[in-house]
C-alpha cells in the first residue's frame, strides 16, 4: 500500500505516522498559568534533539476549535517549561492531566501529584517523576494549527534510585519509561537488552581514530 501525503487528509497522516513511529516517550510538561497555579499536560510528540546545545523538542496541536492549548500559551508568555518523564507508577495521573480542563484548573492538584520547586525557572516540577528537565525556550516554530517548541535544558533532576552507584548511567530495573504507541495504546520499557556494533568493524568507520593514536597524544 502507498499513501501520498501531499494528497491525504491530516487525520489520515496522523493515524499512519503515530501508528508506525513509536514508541514515543511522554513528556508530562508543567508550566505556570497566568493566575500563578500549576498546569500539567502530557505530550507524546516529544524527544531529545541535541546534547550540545542540550535541546528537547515538543509538538503542540491546537484544540479542535482552533484555539491554542494552555500549555503552549503559558510557554509563549513565560518562555520556560519543565519536562517530567513518566514511568508506570505515574501512568494513571498522567492520563488525568490530559483532560482538557479549563485554564484555571491545577492539574497537579487534581491528579494528586506533588509539586516541587525548580531551581532555574519559575515552574513546578513533579516530586514523583524519575527525571525532570528545566527548560527555557530556544525557539518556537509556528505552523497553521501547530507549534513546535525547542527548549534548552538548563537543569536536570534525577531520582536517586534511577542511576547506578557512580551516578552515570540509568538503572533499567528502576527506570522503565512509559511511551505511547498508537491511539490509547502504551508500552513500558520493562524488557531491555544491549546491541553493540562488532568491535572488529570499528577500523572501517569513517573518522576512526585508533586507541594507540589517542593514547600517544
Amino acid at each position: 500500500m502507498r499513501f501520498d501525503f501531499t494528497q491525504s487528509q491530516p487525520a489520515d497522516r496522523y493515524r499512519l505516522l503515530t501508528n508506525f513511529i513509536g514508541p514515543r516517550p511522554i513528556a508530562l510538561i508543567t508550566t505556570r498559568s497566568p493566575g500563578g497555579h500549576d498546569n500539567a499536560a502530557p505530550m507524546s510528540f516529544f524527544n531529545v534533539f541535541s546534547h550540545e546545545p542540550p535541546i528537547v523538542i515538543v509538538g503542540f496541536s491546537a484544540r479542535p476549535d482552533g484555539s491554542e492549548k494552555d500549555t503552549i500559551g503559558n510557554i509563549r508568555r513565560n518562555g520556560e517549561f519543565c519536562v517530567n518523564m513518566v514511568d508506570l507508577a505515574l501512568a494513571d495521573q498522567m492520563i488525568l492531566c490530559g483532560v482538557n480542563f479549563a485554564a484555571d484548573v491545577d492539574e497537579l492538584e487534581f491528579a494528586g501529584l506533588d509539586a516541587a520547586p525548580c531551581r532555574q525557572i519559575e515552574v513546578a516540577r513533579l516530586a514523583e517523576t524519575p527525571c525532570a528537565m528545566e527548560c527555557r525556550v530556544e525557539r518556537i516554530i509556528d505552523y497553521p494549527g501547530r507549534a513546535i517548541v525547542m527548549g534548552e535544558v538548563v537543569e536536570m533532576h534525577v531520582r536517586d534510585d534511577c542511576l547506578d552507584a557512580a551516578g552515570r548511567y540509568v538503572d533499567p530495573s528502576a527506570y522503565q519509561p512509559l511511551a505511547r504507541l498508537h491511539a490509547d495504546n502504551y508500552i513500558v520499557a520493562d524488557r531491555q537488552f544491549e546491541l553493540k556494533k562488532p568491535a572488529d568493524l570499528s577500523t572501517r568507520e569513517v573518522g576512526h581514530v585508533s586507541r594507540e593514536t589517542v593514547e600517544s597524544r
